[in-house]
């Protein structure tokens, strides 16, 4: 005789700690992580295996609920050095799995611990896939992620606050994001087994780096090119700027809608184009250089966020695998004639690179210096440094 299973009291192992609400009123249950509270934000994906804690502290993030369709997320735990930026500007963050103990012998703290030290909300246990699936039919919504130990939520007050947020359109977020005071980069290199980070201790060229929200291994990288960084705000005039005499101009990534932002940038980039420098742009350092040069640009229905994103060069012939993370892309249709489009990307045939005509100005809506993903896009790094040797070399003449 098989004896009746006893019904356990399952009503605490049940109780869902942790809400996504969509602006379609749909809602995700699930197990709340990290920061008790609530966050409004644009609920995006991302598509990476590796590099959460780079993703998470990307300051391109800023004003998004990230979701992780990779199911282990947690697995090495989170670390002193993998930081892209000093503070955490995500407004939440999304898994499927719930986070395991760190295994990892550059594990300092429990992702868990490191999401609540930096005030995130986090959902887990929650279908990543169908979230995934409804973004990639309705576009990228605003939601609200919520995470209460009681299990008691307003649900009716989550929408409300998602449905009355801006959204990310018409957003300049760079000015939040961006250093509020001028700084010289120390000169760490980028991260190496062996060694960690080693400094470089050579000043070949000056770049000045505008900083509109930048990961710090772009300016690691800057370092292996032996190159001096000293990195300003995003509203720093243009004379301020020439006033440093760089050798180059970097204009970095960042989050929000680039022509909020151009409302400030384009004026100051005209002036730079003008004294005949080096300009080099990554991700929305690429949307405002275009709207500089009189292009336009808008929204994406999803944007693109992973670290597999394969880009056609059609300089060179050739294929390159990308890491990307943005939601605003340049408008194909009637570009300027003294733009030449350089990259383009073989998901959905959208703008990834472009030049400027007869001036060493180009830039990339991908992220060459990855952290995480290939790289295969360094050489975008050394096409500036020739830039800058080429510009020095005539200057001398």
């Amino acid at each position: 005789m098989t004896k009746k299973a006893k019904k356990t009291n399952s009503k605490n192992s049940q109780i869902h700690t942790g809400v996504l609400v969509l602006e379609n009123k749909k809602v995700f249950k699930g197990i709340g992580i990290g920061y008790q509270g609530e966050a409004t934000g644009e609920v995006c994906f991302n598509t990476s295996l590796t590099g959460y804690q780079e993703i998470i502290s990307d300051p391109s993030y800023a004003g998004q609920i990230i979701n992780f369709t990779f199911p282990h997320i947690g697995n090495v735990g989170t670390n002193k050095e993998d930081h892209e930026s000093d503070k955490i500007w995500a407004k939440g963050v999304i898994f499927n799995s719930e986070i395991t103990s760190p295994s990892n012998y550059r594990s300092f703290q429990h992702l868990d611990a490191w999401l609540k030290k930096n005030k995130i909300v986090g959902i887990t246990g929650l279908d990543t896939r169908s979230l995934t699936n409804f973004i990639r039919d309705k576009g990228a919504p605003k939601g609200t992620i919520s995470y209460s130990k009681t299990g008691k939520f307003n649900i009716s007050k989550l929408t409300n606050s998602t449905i009355k947020w801006s959204g990310l359109k018409n957003l300049d977020l760079a000015e939040k994001v961006t250093t509020p005071k001028n700084y010289i980069w120390k000169g760490l290199k980028t991260w190496k087994k062996e060694a960690g980070f080693i400094k470089n201790n050579k000043n070949a060229f000056h770049v000045v780096a505008i900083d509109y929200g930048i990961k710090k291994n772009i300016l690691r990288y800057f370092s292996d090119f032996n190159c001096k960084v000293t990195v300003v705000s995003c509203k720093t005039p243009s004379h301020k700027i020439l006033a440093l005499k760089p050798n180059g101009i970097f204009l970095s990534n960042g989050p929000g809608d680039p022509a909020a932002t151009g409302k400030y940038a384009i004026n100051i980039i005209k002036d730079l184009i003008k004294k005949k420098l080096p300009i080099f742009g990554i991700c929305l350092g690429h949307q405002i250089l275009a709207l500089t040069l009189g292009a336009k640009t808008k929204k994406m229905k999803l944007g693109h966020r992973g670290a597999n994103h394969p880009v056609k060069n059609l300089i060179h012939d050739n294929v390159e695998i990308t890491s990307q993370n943005h939601g605003f892309e340049v408008i194909t249709e009637n570009l300027p004639k003294n733009i030449e489009v350089t990259h383009k990307s073989l998901f959905d045939n959208s703008i990834e690179g472009i030049k400027l005509k007869n001036k060493p100005v180009f830039s990339v809506q991908y992220h060459p210096e990855s952290n995480p993903g290939p790289q295969d896009s360094v050489y975008l790094f050394q096409e500036f440094i020739n830039n800058m040797k080429k510009n020095a070399k005539k200057k001398r003449s």
